[in-house]
């Protein structure tokens, strides 16, 4: 096999992840050796890189915990040598059909007829100018440019010199028809080369290779799905579970399927866990867990973590398997060696400061009872209320003044009333104006909120309409004898509402504030936000509370002369994530100055919003919700984070590494942007980006609110100039596309 070729940008890659030995877990685990679970990267870090290239496995190496054991699926070639390939099926992780255009072959593999480019129709030599590429379509192909060689499990061992090798053998039967064994190739190679685990699903080819290896290999039964037939036994993976006993007699351990262990209901929540780790550590099997990986489904009790994922299976009081299997074996060191035994008691409400966006918003509809009950129970330090006003002057909390946002509007008898009010929005909608309190609580449901319905992810679908609305009262009521910091609300819109319908925002939030009590009270401090700096001028000419501008644009600076203004009216100042860490493509390319410039100014930063779901971060964090916390907190220092998911921000805030200082591992590094970009290749990487105008003081000035013109009615007055008002009757188009946006979220 060719040796590969060296790469000078790997050095970005090496320097990204320096840092010191995992931390250790204190207490003993309830492994069967009383010792942390075992983290087995298979293919490499193959969540990014292609699975079993070069980047893959030396970047799981250095990027996550230094006894990470690297994990190759051996195939064999036509002269008899072992390579590493996620797949029998050659086209399918490689691009041989460059090279042999000719070479697509039919065979059967496990009496399957299946057809593709396999390994053993080609000799080293002529698989040496073939190059691996990412097998999984929904993972990004940027990397296969680097066009990374096939390694043999020789090069494995001498090129990245891994603290372990797990072999992982089968279809034994295929390649015996063309006189090739891997019972023979397993026992030449581990006279070669240090290998600590050998895993098969195939019975015949363990009991054949038992006594004929070291001793010190660790031979694994590998458990396919649950109804597949074993090919030596003809007993189903199901029922061999169940005999536990007899897998002893030629193993020492066993590899599953998580389903196994914590199985999954038909609409995807968790059921009850089994007793398959407890009944392989009774007849004295280890036990391990397949199939993680950060950007597949999840089950919906995981809220779209894959951290809290692998604590479901390491850490639950009850049982711990004794290793895991993982395409992010960054994310698996977290779990170990920083997320275990947290004190959960633990509710400081100092930096970062944890802001829930419109409640616990990714578990249950936001800004609900429920929402905001799971944010104060997820320990989140400022809970959040965006004020909207109903018809009848009622102040809400509602994400957005369109309630085709948050509620069933559209699905109800008010969809008659979809208008189109350029001041507020370009899109048709039903404001919140349009009906009264009464009108909202008797006739709508919320609904949660779905970012990421292209991905076909969806939050919490059997809650998609729970919960109760509340009103700003409601809300001030809830949160006065919880354990909070404070509460934040957010005012939008006020010049409309005063100059359109007479209703003063800001005159109503202080007056529902004052009879709350908030005037008078320091336990809790208050923090208003508005995009609208002459909101929150206002709010300083009467109050003494907190001022929160918030900056609702890209920007990469903040001119001189925005910040003298932002600093007349306000103390804190909230960020879009991507005006910290710019993106291209999903990957990103360099830090800003904003933060820097905002805080040297005297001004706390917050960065919104922050997701738990794979899409929302750039490849830099590696799917791992907790990796991209981790590079705004100890990477750009903001101040707090506006997070949909306060559960992943407050574990994270407690975690065992969070002040380690120059001891903290590797693996908690925060990312350094840019730098993973400049791992591609140069043909390949995203197109520059245009440079990002700094925050000017025209951005930030807006004209004094006007007064609350005299109105007895509430009613938006029609305007053509304004507002044109779409009844059925007038406007069938826009009925139509509101009724398909219904019929979409049924769906």
């Amino acid at each position: 096999m060719r040796s590969g070729r060296a790469c000078s940008l790997l050095v970005w890659l090496l320097l990204l992840w320096l840092g010191a030995a995992a931390a250790q877990k204190a207490s003993s685990w309830k492994t069967l050796s009383g010792k942390a679970p075992a983290i087995v990267a298979k293919g490499g870090f193959s969540g990014l890189f292609p699975d079993s290239s070069e980047y893959a496995y030396q970047f799981a190496l250095v990027a996550s915990s230094p006894d990470t054991i690297l994990y190759c699926d051996v195939r064999l070639t036509k002269d008899e040598i072992g390579i590493c390939l996620p797949d029998i099926k050659m086209d399918n992780c490689t691009n041989i059909p460059d090279f042999y255009a000719q070479g697509q072959k039919s065979y059967l593999v496990n009496g399957v007829p299946t057809s593709g480019w396999f390994s053993v129709d080609y000799n080293g030599t002529e698989l040496g100018q073939v190059t691996l590429k990412q097998s999984i379509n929904s993972r990004t192909p940027r990397f296969d440019s680097n066009f990374f060689p096939l390694l043999a499990v020789e090069d494995v061992q001498s090129k990245f010199k891994p603290p372990g090798i797990w072999l992982n053998v089968q279809h034994g039967s295929f390649y015996s028809q063309f006189n090739l064994s891997t019972r023979n190739y397993i026992i030449s190679v581990s006279k070669r080369v240090v290998v600590n685990y050998v895993s098969s699903p195939e019975v015949s080819f363990l009991a054949k290779i038992l006594g004929r290896i070291s001793n010190k290999t660790k031979l694994v039964f590998r458990f396919l799905d649950e109804s597949t037939l074993e090919p030596s036994t003809n007993q189903t993976y199901g029922s061999m579970l169940k005999n536990l006993t007899f897998v002893k007699t030629f193993a020492s351990g066993i590899l599953v399927p998580k389903s196994y262990i914590w199985p999954n209901s038909p609409d995807n929540y968790l059921q009850p866990y089994t007793s398959v780790v407890d009944d392989a550590h009774k007849v004295g099997l280890e036990i391990y867990a397949a199939d993680f990986a950060n950007d597949f489904l999840l089950s919906y009790n995981h809220s779209y973590d894959p951290l809290a994922e692998y604590l479901s299976f390491i850490d639950n009081d009850v049982f711990s398997v004794d290793g895991v299997l993982t395409d992010f074996p960054v994310t698996a060191s977290e779990a170990i060696g920083c997320f275990t035994n947290l004190n959960k008691s633990n509710n400081d409400h100092g930096k970062p400061l944890i802001i829930s966006h419109n409640g616990a918003s990714g578990d249950y509809p936001g800004c609900t009872d429920l929402a905001y009950q799971k944010a104060v129970d997820d320990s989140a330090d400022v809970i959040d209320c965006p004020v909207q006003v109903t018809k009848d002057g009622t102040p809400i909390c509602m994400s957005s003044i369109d309630l085709m946002t948050d509620t069933t509007v559209a699905r109800s008898q008010f969809i008659s009333q979809t208008s189109t009010i350029k001041d507020i929005q370009i899109a048709p909608g039903v404001f919140s104006f349009n009906l009264t309190w009464d009108d909202i609580v008797k006739n709508l449901k919320p609904k949660i909120s779905t970012p990421w319905t292209n991905f076909a992810l969806d939050r919490n679908p059997r809650y998609r309409n729970a919960g109760k609305f509340m009103r700003l009262s409601d809300f001030l009521d809830f949160t006065k004898d919880k354990d909070l910091s404070g509460i934040m609300i957010t005012v939008e819109h006020a010049a409309f509402m005063a100059g359109e319908l007479g209703f003063d925002m800001v005159d109503n939030v202080i007056k529902a504030l004052d009879d709350a009590g908030y005037h008078d009270q320091t336990a809790q401090k208050v923090m208003i936000q508005s995009t609208d700096s002459s909101v929150l001028e206002k709010f300083k000419e009467q109050t003494k509370y907190d001022l929160v501008y918030m900056i609702n644009k890209e920007v990469g600076d903040a001119a001189p002369s925005s910040l003298a203004d932002i600093k007349k009216f306000a103390s804190a100042v909230s960020v879009d994530t991507s005006s910290v860490f710019p993106e291209s493509h999903y990957f990103t390319v360099y830090e800003t100055n904003l933060v820097q410039t905002l805080q040297t100014a005297g001004l706390s930063v917050y960065v919104y919003t922050l997701m738990n779901e794979f899409p929302s971060q750039p490849y830099d964090f590696f799917s791992d919700a907790t990796a991209q916390i981790n590079a705004y907190v100890k990477g750009a220092l903001v101040d707090g984070l506006i997070t949909d998911f306060p559960a992943t921000a407050r574990r994270y805030k407690v975690n065992n590494c969070m002040n380690m200082g120059n001891s903290t591992p590797n693996f908690m590094a925060p990312a350094h942007p840019g730098d993973l970009m400049q791992s591609i290749s140069k043909s390949e990487q995203p197109p520059a980006l245009a440079p990002i105008p700094p925050l000017t003081e025209s951005d930030v000035a807006q004209p004094p609110l006007p007064p609350a013109r005299s109105n007895s009615s509430t009613a938006l007055t029609q305007s053509p100039a304004s507002r044109t008002h779409a009844c059925a009757a007038h406007i069938p188009v826009l009925v139509t596309l509101a009724m398909l946006c219904a019929w979409r979220s049924l769906v």
